[in-house]
């Protein structure tokens, strides 16, 4: 009986991630409000079905009732936090909101399966985040000349990456220095820095009125990047340089932005392999001989990708299911390669559908950033878009070894706090400027509607004039 649900299980999972992940396309072609409400509505009930089936197959899996006091607690959240996104930012993105909510309970459900401690440390500190942004919006509307704060984002992002260089407070881990620990808790002063850097670009855009002044821009940005090299965070590095490069072609608008910024990135690379391969690149080169053929490198570098390719051939489209699979043999698969344990268990189509989840994100914020009429917040959405796509892509890159591996987590599902946090924080902002977008809306068509009554008004009145011979 339970090995029959089990493998039921499984269809079900699919069956209803393909509808949910179908409602987030359907989305964007609704004519009315009333359909986009109905698709919202039917989202979340898709969405509590596949977390309940997914816990009760865990709890039948291991007979544990602690597992379903977690599945209550998160349901709890869940429930709350949609409740309370939509009576306090009534005109918020809803789609949105049940995306970020969706990945979170599949990163507690994965998480759960692989390490019950660390489901529980990310539940617990992931719902007090999920809360606490949102007074992001709130805190928003009332930074007036945030746009003008180009220099405090710059001086405060670079002096918290400097950070990790502090005796006794910086911690080394898989390679890279760029980790702090305070207070027992392990934390990512990038992840924050991501989100000062964004602002810095994009306020510095904004006021960039002469060719100088984007290249005092590119200078300071440069710094950020120089940093993260010397604390050997090449994944980091990308992110910044791409978010950077395309949020000053959004601003100009001229393709030589582009051009020069990709023939930089390979003289840069070149000029790091010939002169530092075997020192400050060496780290990099490990992970590219393990992209290049991770089997003949499986006792040493290319163990981590042989096994998360292990895991999703032995997958297959429907995955082995829930508690089925050995995803705890591949190294650090509940951050970096959590999405190879997704894929053993839950099926190469439910990864698929995941990736069409964070593509459906990203279409979200790219059109609130075209229909947003304030610059400097269309600047800084267009980035944040960019940054969170562009951190999917290296990611599942580097798990299907499509590219090498950077170490870069997956927005909202892998375990790490700082990732955690800092994604949350870049969405609520997106939340804000969504809100701005609506209120802008709404204004435009009350001068529609006034610019109509006066017209109708003049004809009234006027009218009768013309009708004279």
């Amino acid at each position: 009986m339970l090995k029959i649900f089990s493998e039921v299980s499984k269809y079900l999972i699919l069956f209803f991630m393909a509808l949910y992940t179908l409602k987030c396309f359907t989305y964007f072609t609704a004519k009315s409000d009333n359909k986009r409400r109905n698709i919202i509505i039917k989202q979340i009930i898709y969405m509590f079905f596949i977390h309940a089936i997914c816990y009760m197959t865990l709890f039948i899996n291991t007979k544990e009732t602690k597992i379903l006091v977690l599945y209550l607690a998160e349901l709890s959240v869940a429930v709350l936090y949609e409740i309370l996104m939509y009576k306090i930012y009534k005109h918020s993105s809803r789609l949105l909101t049940n995306n970020m909510v969706f990945l979170m309970l599949i990163g507690y459900v994965i998480l759960t399966r692989l390490k019950y401690t660390t489901a529980v440390r990310q539940f617990v500190l992931g719902s007090v985040g999920v809360f606490l942004t949102m007074l992001v919006p709130f805190i928003l509307s009332k930074m007036k000349k945030i746009r003008e704060m180009s220099l405090f984002f710059s001086i405060s992002g670079i002096l918290f990456l400097l950070t990790v260089f502090i005796p006794g407070l910086g911690v080394t881990k898989y390679g890279a220095s760029n980790w702090i620990k305070i207070a027992g808790f392990t934390l990512q002063p990038m992840e924050f820095v991501k989100i000062l850097f964004l602002f810095f670009v994009a306020a510095g855009i904004l006021k960039a009125e002469r060719l100088r002044d984007f290249f005092v821009n590119a200078l300071v940005a440069g710094l950020f990047m120089i940093i993260l090299v010397a604390e050997n965070d090449f994944g980091a590095v990308l992110i910044f340089y791409i978010c950077y490069i395309m949020m000053v072609y959004l601003a100009t608008g001229r393709p030589i932005f582009v051009v020069l910024g990709i023939g930089l990135l390979v003289l840069a690379v070149a000029g790091g392999y010939l002169l530092f391969k075997d020192t400050l690149f060496r780290h990099i080169m490990v992970r590219v001989e393990a992209w290049k053929d991770p089997f003949k490198y499986r006792d040493t570098g290319g163990y981590q990708v042989s096994e998360a390719l292990f895991a999703i051939g032995t997958g297959g489209f429907i995955g082995t299911g829930l508690g089925h699979g050995m995803p705890n043999l591949i190294p650090v698969a509940e951050s970096d390669f959590v999405f190879a344990a997704i894929c053993e268990e839950l099926g190469v189509v439910f990864g698929l559908a995941i990736i069409l989840i964070y593509l459906s994100v990203f279409i979200s914020i790219q059109n609130i950033a075209m229909k947003c009429k304030d610059t400097f917040y269309k600047y800084l959405t267009y980035g944040i878009g960019i940054c969170f796509i562009f951190q999917v892509f290296l990611n599942i890159g580097g798990v299907t070894k499509f590219i090498p591996s950077t170490g870069i987590t997956l927005p909202l599902i892998s375990s790490g706090v700082s990732s955690l946090y800092s994604t949350l924080i870049l969405l609520s902002v997106i939340q804000y400027v969504f809100i701005l977008v609506w209120k802008e809306g709404i204004r435009i068509e009350r001068e529609r509607e006034r610019s109509e009554e006066r017209e109708e008004e003049f004809e009234e009145r006027y009218g009768e004039f013309e009708e004279q011979p």
